[in-house]
């Protein structure tokens, strides 16, 4: 994978790319970045032009204090970077986490730029209510003291309880990207991203699902989005991994890029 920076929003946003073909853009949630990807990138290679960016504020790129979170101004950020990338045919669109809210809100906005999609573990509806991590995220002075505390040690306890099949050094290689921008930034999203900014945009999934296919690759064990929301985007697929948890893409990679090669070829 090569690296570069391309300015999208007047901001400098890390990208990741390798191999040719049709364009797929890959975004990442929490707390991660575009590396996360690297696995099925890995596996993709020589059939896509895989395109794998950090998030405003996340990993690489420049932090964004004053970005808006909403679903319109996400999508808008989206359209930058492809645009940015000077991309014209339709792509790839494969999304996890808040990275869901980025690129499924700019799918529905541009559903005649986007090929096909896949959907690991996100929410996209509004009766979703937010796990007991995020409501401490979302509580002014416990979050920031929260994520203050946040290093290496406590994040591998908490995935061997909520992801055990992640590998053993994911916590090192995230928590070195997981600056005080992203920690700044994972606070605007938890508490910018309510059950209400989903009215509406929620109802837009089935037309998606019709114009561009979809493909949800869900992992049961996940403590942050049950498996029943895998059901609701209207997808043409639904594969469930019973066996894991949130980060399908990390613990389950072979498999993961098996299926989004079929699905994508």
């Amino acid at each position: 994978m090569t690296t570069r920076t391309v300015s999208v929003q007047s901001a400098a946003v890390h990208l990741s790319e390798a191999g040719a073909g049709t364009p797929t853009l890959f975004l990442h949630g929490n707390p991660d970045s575009g590396e996360m990807w690297r696995p099925i990138i890995n596996r993709l290679a020589g059939r896509y032009r895989s395109l794998a960016p950090d998030l405003p504020g996340y990993g690489r790129s420049a932090p964004q204090p004053d970005f808006r979170v909403a679903l319109e101004n996400q999508a808008g950020w989206v359209e930058a970077l492809v645009d940015a990338l000077a991309i014209r045919e339709p792509l790839n669109l494969v999304v996890h986490d808040f990275g869901g809210h980025f690129g499924l809100a700019w799918a529905i906005r541009h559903p005649d730029r986007v090929r096909r999609i896949v959907v690991f573990n996100t929410n996209f509806f509004s009766d979703y209510r937010w796990h007991p991590l995020a409501q401490i995220l979302r509580t002014p002075l416990l979050g920031e003291l929260g994520l203050a505390l946040f290093n290496e040690a406590q994040y591998t306890r908490q995935l061997r309880t909520d992801a055990p099949r992640m590998p053993a050094d994911y916590a090192r290689q995230a928590l070195a990207l997981y600056t005080p921008a992203a920690r700044q930034m994972t606070l605007r999203l938890y508490r910018g991203t309510n059950s209400s900014n989903f009215i509406g945009w929620e109802d837009e999934l089935p037309a998606l699902a019709r114009r561009a296919p979809l493909l949800v690759l869900w992992g049961d064990r996940d403590p942050y989005a049950p498996p029943a929301l895998a059901e609701r985007f209207g997808a043409q697929q639904v594969v469930h991994f019973p066996e894991n948890s949130h980060w399908v893409p990390l613990e389950a990679p072979e498999a993961a890029a098996a299926r989004i090669s079929e699905f994508l070829g």
